[in-house]
């Protein structure tokens, strides 16, 4: 005698369904695993940290940027006439026109430098140890300290050195120049960030197989081919975090600036951070809230136009 086995029948069928019918899916909300409770213990509080010093002073500064707030005492509802007097104001402009063009030039000496480092300290040498020690020393020094021991050189040792090898062009100070200031901030930056970015280049450099520059030299690739070809295309990533960190860094530049030109000479060497911060200093607090509006706005457009410019053209080793 033999028996058949069945199972109950779909909803809304009279028909029994086979024992060996697959059984519907489970939705994917049951599926879901529940969030242990403990977890939001160890978010809220950092969440209500992070709103009450980030997120509510960025909220509480947009909304002073519409007023004639000093920062104190009374003050009444503008509306836009902080950011349209932003857009006449020449020492504004300029702290922009400087900020930009140091970013962008700091930008560029700073990786081709640090990804030379880079390769040279990841190649077959003696020492690599030492000099990458060595190399990192710049990362652990305050940037104000750099600034005012930098100062010093271009104030007295260079001039100094200059007059006594009979150079016009060096017995003067850089730093009184307007023309050429910037280039001794650019110096000093790339001195103390050469480092950090360095070392992100050798962590994508060491990801590299060596297996792949082996093919590449029984193929009679040359060191530059080698470097184009295979080097350059696995390390993009890194070139990409390398681009965005450090721009989003020298558009933030304040504490060498203020140690080596204190924005001058005149306001030739004034950053936007500066601009922002001897505006409080001087009662222009809604004011600079909206300078500090629109340059917050400049940063996001920039990080997103760097993100889609470089989005699918990007790799991380092999």
């Amino acid at each position: 005698m033999s028996t058949t086995t069945t199972t109950p029948s779909a909803p809304g069928s009279d028909v029994p369904a086979p024992a060996d019918a697959p059984r519907p899916a489970t939705p994917l909300r049951s599926r879901r695993r529940r969030t242990d409770p403990i977890y939001h213990l160890f978010l809220f509080p950092a969440l209500i940290l992070f709103s009450l010093a980030i997120t509510l002073p960025a909220v509480l500064g947009f909304l002073y940027s519409f007023t004639n707030s000093i920062g104190f005492g009374d003050w009444e509802v503008i509306g836009l006439r902080n950011y349209i007097a932003m857009f006449r104001d020449q020492g504004i402009l300029g702290s922009y026109a400087f900020t930009l063009g140091f970013s962008l030039v700091t930008v560029i000496v700073v990786n081709v430098l640090a990804f030379t480092l880079a390769v040279g300290l990841t190649s077959k040498i003696r020492f690599t140890a030492v000099l990458r020690t060595i190399y990192v020393v710049p990362m652990v020094i305050s940037g104000i300290v750099i600034a005012f021991v930098f100062q010093y050189l271009f104030a007295n040792t260079v001039p100094s050195m200059g007059q006594a090898v009979g150079s016009d062009a060096l017995s003067t100070s850089i730093l009184a120049n307007p023309d050429w200031a910037w280039l001794s901030i650019v110096i000093v930056t790339a001195w103390q960030t050469i480092p950090g970015t360095m070392l992100i280049y050798i962590a994508g450099l060491v990801t590299i197989p060596t297996e792949v520059y082996e093919a590449g030299s029984i193929d009679g690739a040359s060191a530059w081919q080698n470097l184009r070809h295979i080097t350059l295309p696995l390390v993009s990533g890194f070139i990409v975090i390398n681009t965005i960190l450090s721009f989003k860094n020298y558009l933030n530049a304040y504490d060498i600036i203020v140690g080596l030109t204190d924005g001058g000479p005149g306001v030739a060497t004034r950053s936007v951070a500066m601009s922002i911060f001897r505006g409080f200093e001087g009662g222009d607090y809604a004011y600079q809230m909206a300078n500090a509006m629109i340059f917050f706005l400049i940063s996001i457009a920039i990080a997103v136009l760097q993100l889609r410019v470089t989005k699918g053209r990007t790799a991380f080793g092999s």
